[in-house]
């Protein structure tokens, strides 16, 4: 019939398929994401623009002098900065970090700065993925970010433990950009899991702020950890939205767009169910805020707006082809447009005239909304069957039935579930773990290794 009239019909049917492809990519906006979530309160997006002047004073030199000048009134004050390691202190272990104690916001806080790309040690990190074989606390992590952050809270746990003991009252934050806003989420998941190095610090006071956020964690840990790891990204940004893993990212960093695009297309034509059941697949973790600053169509940006939610399905899924899915990874734009967002926020309760006291009884009535959002986003994962996902506990936790097989025959020391760590000491749980990753026999042992020997 096709040769008979002359039409290609096997070509029709492939040139509509690539229009219709093109279609959905092109009109699919930053804005999509997150237009079902709610807006964001200036109590909690607060720390937001302050943390990202933390991490940007891990690049300076002389913090007395600082060549990225905060707004005034925003800066740090030097005197308060306890320790900064640098890459010849880390031996290529992580990036960078500072550990600053802010008194005015009662908060101790450990920043980690993102991707040297002059940096071999920084790829390293990356190659070391092993993505989709790496266990921990019934979930998948990214192994080399997992890494270090063990060998940041190895090697800081004492500093971090006296200081939490000295002040009962501060908070203990962990943030990072990029690379390290993986290793940030993941040093917070270690650390809830080993609060007695921490000197038995409450849960509520551990947080995690990873802006720019790599997908670091699979969807039932991303998901668990949302009472204590928030995720921060500005409306195109290219890292949270993309599946590929982060050795290809930056193997392929010149020919960017490219491997976006390819990308972009494989994912049109894979199932959300099939992304959802993939207990393998990374996510970005916990909390996600979304900085909305640009509208489809439209050039320029506008006032931006703060969305938040606790997403279980279309969690940052799709990949935006914009020209900004690059600049908008970018800190220094992150702190800016945060910044805006937050005086946005304050300058809409001042119009309102917001008293003192409701101001304190919306912040309570935030904390048990985003208690419930975080329990149906627990109950949802359940109904979507997310691998390992069920209901236990306070904070939900997830069953990992491989490992239940495994030590079945060993139900003395007690079964697998959010019983399971507490079978056995937490000692001894971070014994295991350090000697999974680094194979050692002592956790403290490869702290002390020379940096020749740390390289090899």
């Amino acid at each position: 019939m096709s040769i008979a009239f002359g039409i290609p019909l096997l070509e029709c049917v492939y040139c509509i398929g690539c229009a219709r492809w093109a279609w959905k990519r092109c009109l699919h906006t930053a804005g999509h994401d997150s237009e079902n979530w709610g807006l964001a309160t200036a109590e909690e997006f607060e720390a937001v623009p302050r943390l990202c002047r933390y991490i940007l004073s891990v690049y300076e030199d002389d913090l007395r002098h600082p060549i990225w000048e905060p707004p005034r009134g925003y800066g740090m004050n030097p005197d308060c900065l306890l320790s900064k390691r640098t890459y010849g202190d880390t031996h290529g272990r992580v990036t960078p970090y500072i550990i600053y104690l802010d008194h005015n916001h009662a908060d101790i806080v450990l920043a980690i700065r993102g991707l040297n790309m002059a940096k071999e040690s920084d790829y390293a990190v990356l190659l070391d993925n092993k993505l989709g074989q790496r266990k921990f606390d019934g979930g998948y992590v990214h192994n080399g970010l997992l890494k270090a952050a063990v060998w940041v809270l190895d090697k800081e746990c004492d500093v971090l433990r006296e200081l939490v003991e000295k002040y009962p009252n501060y908070t203990l934050t962990f943030v990072g950009h990029s690379l390290g806003s993986g290793v940030a989420a993941l040093l917070t998941m270690v650390a809830v899991q080993n609060r007695d190095r921490l000197g038995n610090i409450d849960r509520k006071r551990i947080r995690c702020y990873a802006i720019a956020p790599a997908r670091c964690m699979s969807l039932n840990l991303a998901v668990r950890y949302a009472d204590v790891i928030n995720s921060v990204v500005l409306q195109d940004d290219f890292l949270p939205r993309t599946a590929t893993p982060l050795e290809d990212i930056f193997k392929s960093l010149f020919c960017l767009p490219c491997i976006l695009c390819l990308r972009c297309m494989r994912d049109t034509f894979v199932p959300e169910e099939k992304m959802l059941r993939d207990p393998r697949r990374l996510y970005a973790p916990g909390r996600l805020y979304h900085i909305v600053e640009r509208k489809p169509f439209r050039c320029g940006r506008y006032p931006p707006v703060v969305r938040t939610a606790v997403p279980v399905d279309g969690r940052f899924e799709h990949i935006v082809l914009s020209c900004n899915a690059t600049s908008d990874h970018g800190i220094i734009w992150i702190e800016r447009e945060a910044q805006r967002a937050l005086e946005l926020m304050l300058e809409k309760d001042q119009v309102m005239e917001i008293p003192a006291q409701q101001k304190m009884e919306r912040q309570v009535t935030l904390a048990r909304e985003h208690i419930q959002e975080y329990k149906a986003a627990l109950q949802r994962a359940v109904t979507l069957s997310v691998p390992h996902a069920y209901l236990s506990s306070e904070y939900g936790t997830f069953d990992d039935h491989e490992e239940a097989s495994e030590h079945s025959d060993k139900s003395s020391e007690g079964k697998t579930s959010s019983g399971s760590s507490k079978g056995k000491s937490t000692k001894e749980s971070w014994d295991e773990l350090v000697k999974r990753l680094f194979g050692k026999d002592e956790p403290g042992h490869f702290a002390a290794k020379s940096s020749a020997a740390e390289d090899g």
